[in-house]
């Protein structure tokens, strides 16, 4: 380093000297001046442990994913990008050479060439150009359902109850019209019975649900709800040269449905928590997932759905991944999910009001102690590609709060054309696994078959299995009597995690405990769910 430097843009650079394989941000800024000799970065380790990116418009936060996200790739690691505003499909090409990308380049000390990433292009639902993303009705689960429909924790009780019953009963539900339909059944005469013993539906509060079901059909939202379902494994993937794969996902078709986008970005994370082994600390991650506009997530959310959130967001480290939110200011993210969240790419905020004042205070009050900054004033001065940085240093400390010019992305800075996007969706090798939509026979077809018999006889009341003596089995458990965490293959400690938010405070109902009991021949239809109410996949 050159003697040049001022000391404490020295003692910066020295938090972040580490030694294993880490991705270089940009170079220390220190009153305008950016020294190329003291680069920020983060090491590659430490990705899982979280974090977040934020700033005000028009700051720079989708080059920063842009740039993050093109060095995961090169590093083998895959990525998931959420693409709200339609101009991350460039990652996939070599970016275009100019003034100002050599101009930043030598300000920061980068060797600058023009590279893509190998990408994969999604639409939810095919609202879009991209692969179909869809998921069942079933997998989706009741508490996610739920925010997607803005209902209130009473709806989303009744709702959860809903999906207990086409659990326990067969009912597959894939689609919207197999959800009507099984809520319709039990405000009838004959659903009501079924339901006599753990409480029912009512009408109100069925004819909300039903509602709300309808108007989103009709935004168009009904076509991501149902088969084929697409399997997360597919993020994790690597191309052949080792690169990881960036998934892009287009949602600028359904931005007037920020609750549907927002709630699925939740589900994707839902199912990989449920599917991925527990794997520790790694050298680098599984994957990283930008959850972009993060805001509308926690928007109108319930308690139960928050507690979800903040317990999934805290255990799927230990599955790999790693999470960065991205949205205006940290007091978009509850405090809970914020305090999980170890790495820290801050734009620059904007002081025209009094809220904005309050709200640049509280995010200083955030940042650890800084002797060479004025955190106040440098987050109100920052340009465009500029950030104040502190992130997890290789043993887990906080590094010193950097201010940062940052590097320019090598991949193209805006989207691609029209033409090549298409080209690359049509030339994937998972369009024709997903691009058409099935119809099979689930709930809807079910129970219109059972309305149309001309006298439709009652369920046959299903016969408890026997209990085994335990005596006579060598002291075996018997099998109704087993835990949920042994039935499961859990251990306690998942099975804890597992149980908690909507359906264990149904299962905690003795009435309802009691109609679980006398389904005994209907025990191997149960879907387990998850901290979300998520169902478990089965392969």
């Amino acid at each position: 380093m050159s003697a040049l430097v001022p000391s404490a843009v020295r003692e910066i650079a020295d938090g972040y000297a580490f030694t294993g394989p880490a991705l270089d941000l940009g170079a220390v800024l220190l009153d305008g001046t950016a020294y190329a000799d003291a680069p920020v970065r983060v090491p590659l380790a430490v990705l899982n442990r979280h974090g977040l990116v934020a700033g005000a418009t028009g700051t720079g936060k989708t080059k920063t994913l842009q740039l993050i996200a093109e060095q995961l790739s090169a590093q083998g690691v895959p990525v998931f990008l959420a693409d709200v505003k339609g101009d991350v499909s460039g990652v996939a090409a070599p970016g275009e050479p100019g003034e100002r990308t050599a101009a930043r380049a030598a300000e920061v000390g980068q060797d600058w060439r023009p590279q893509g990433c190998p990408a994969e292009f999604y639409a939810l639902g095919g609202l879009g150009s991209g692969i179909p993303l869809r998921a069942t009705v079933t997998s989706f689960g009741p508490l996610l359902l739920s925010k997607v429909l803005d209902l209130n924790e009473t709806q989303e009780s009744s709702l959860g109850l809903v999906f207990h019953y086409a659990d326990r009963n067969g009912l597959e539900l894939y689609d919207l019209k197999d959800l009507t339909a099984v809520i319709t059944f039990l405000t009838s005469p004959e659903g009501k019975e079924e339901l006599k013993g753990i409480g029912g539906i009512s009408a109100a509060t069925a004819g909300v649900i039903l509602r709300s079901l309808t108007l989103l059909e009709n935004e168009g939202a009904g076509a991501f709800f149902g088969e084929p379902e697409f399997d997360t494994a597919e993020l994790l993937r690597t191309a052949d040269g080792g690169a990881g794969v960036v998934s892009v996902l287009e949602l600028p078709a359904v931005q007037d449905r920020p609750r549907l986008f927002s709630t699925f970005l939740m589900w994707l994370l839902a199912d990989l928590y449920q599917e991925l082994p527990e794997v520790g600390d790694l050298d680098r991650p599984k994957l990283v997932f930008f959850f972009d506009e993060a805001h509308l997530l926690f928007k109108g959310a319930s308690k139960a759905f928050l507690e979800a959130i903040t317990q999934t967001v805290r255990l799927i480290r230990s599955k790999g991944v790693g999470i960065f939110f991205v949205t205006q200011t940290p007091k978009d993210v509850p405090a809970d999910v914020l305090a999980q969240l170890g790495n820290r790419v801050q734009h620059a905020l904007r002081a025209f009001t009094p809220d904005d004042a309050k709200a640049l205070k509280a995010t200083v009050s955030t940042f650890p102690k800084s002797p060479a900054y004025d955190l106040g004033e440098v987050l109100t001065s920052l340009g465009t590609g500029e950030a104040v940085i502190t992130v997890l240093s290789e043993k887990g400390a906080p590094t010193p709060v950097a201010a940062t010019r940052l590097r320019a992305p090598q991949s193209l800075m805006g989207p691609i054309a029209p033409a090549a996007l298409q080209a690359a969706v049509d030339g994937s090798a998972l369009a024709g696994k997903y691009r058409d939509a099935i119809d099979r026979e689930s709930a809807y077809e079910k129970l219109a078959a059972r309305a149309a018999r001309p006298e439709a006889e009652p369920v046959p009341e299903p016969v408890p299995e026997p209990v085994p003596d335990p005596a006579s089995a060598g002291g075996a458990e018997p099998a109704r009597e087993r835990s949920p965490e042994r039935s499961s293959g859990r251990s306690p400690e998942r099975a804890q995690e597992g149980g908690g938010g909507l359906l264990g405070s149904l299962m905690s109902n003795p009435a309802l405990k009691s109609f679980a009991r006398s389904a005994g021949t209907q025990l191997g239809r149960e879907i387990s769910r998850s901290l979300f109410g998520t169902s478990r996949r089965r392969r």
